[in-house]
């Protein structure tokens, strides 16, 4: 029995992904972006700043990270409150001490519960990134379009009234996108996101409210995969990062153009005292390598912007 060709038809059938987003290409084919000061490699820092409530939305599904046993889960609410209690200033006193700026992406419910802790990233210079309103702000294809673009505005709104500055970045929980996102973004003004992860460098989506920057955030060299999923040590973590940024290195030798190193960090993980240590010689030795710079997100979305078709 033969399959009838009208089988395999399909409308949207495209090079890459069945979408009108932007077109597929090879990152070895595509002209070299290049970097503002000629760098080779430059790390993008995110630290997820989140509040989890006690009580979890399980709809459209239970964000990682959340409470895991009966009401009230003590256990696991004050384990991340220690991220933004304790953990998140060791972190920005590691950044501090080798002159790093990095994007921190905030849940609006951080900047209303914890003003100080706000002022004091403002202050420090680091760049806000939102991230939803709390963690129970999930998003996926079923949440309806107008509910979706109010979490949006309620996040952008609560984070500009609390740090005087409108975030141009955008971070989903777990990356998680509905059909809609991206216009729903771009329409709410937001420069980039960093949601979809299939790529080393940031790409130019086109949506029906105009365009809208991808920085890839890399899911596998986060601290909350490799430390927490994989159960791997932060001595393994801090070696992946320099065997990565390594390998990167050479690849932007070889292009003539730079590549971006993201290390996506968790206060109640990484900002842990035996975990410090590690990773500030792990900032130290990414300082200290030629060709090397740490960039926030805002700062190579502005770059990429000028280059990318």
């Amino acid at each position: 029995m033969t399959l009838d060709p009208g089988y395999l038809e399909y409308a949207h059938r495209a090079e890459g992904m069945d979408h009108g987003l932007y077109r597929w290409s090879n990152l070895f084919s595509r002209k070299p972006l290049v970097w503002p000061h000629g760098e080779r490699v430059l790390t993008w820092i995110v630290i997820d700043l989140e509040w989890f409530p006690i009580t979890p939305n399980a709809k459209p599904f239970l964000a990682p990270g959340h409470m895991q046993t009966a009401y009230p889960d003590y256990r696991h609410y004050t384990s991340r409150d220690y991220g933004n209690r304790v953990g998140i200033y060791r972190l920005l006193d590691a950044l501090d001490g080798v002159g790093a700026k990095a994007s921190i992406a905030m849940n609006s419910a951080i900047a209303e519960r914890y003003a100080p802790l706000v002022r004091d990233i403002v202050a420090a210079g680091h760049e806000i990134v939102a991230h939803a309103t709390d963690m129970n702000a999930t998003i996926a294809t079923g949440v309806p379009v107008a509910e979706e673009r109010a979490m949006i505005a309620a996040s952008l709104d609560t984070l500009e009234t609390v740090t005087g500055t409108r975030p141009k970045g955008w971070l989903s929980i777990a990356r998680s996108q509905s059909f809609d996102t991206p216009a729903l973004l771009a329409e709410a003004g937001l420069a980039y996101a960093c949601d979809w992860v299939n790529d080393d460098l940031p790409y130019r989506m086109t949506t029906a409210h105009g365009p809208l920057l991808n920085l890839p955030l890399n899911h596998e060299l986060s601290d909350r995969q490799i430390l927490n999923v994989q159960q791997q040590s932060m001595a393994s973590y801090c070696e992946q990062i320099r065997d990565a940024f390594t390998w990167l290195s050479a690849e932007a030798d070889a292009s003539g153009g730079g590549r971006m190193l993201p290390l996506n960090l968790t206060p109640y993980i990484t900002g842990l005292p035996y975990r410090v240590n590690e990773f500030e010689g792990l900032l130290r030795w990414l300082g200290g390598q030629p060709g090397h710079g740490f960039a926030t997100g805002a700062q190579i979305a502005a770059t990429a912007d000028g280059q990318l078709d």
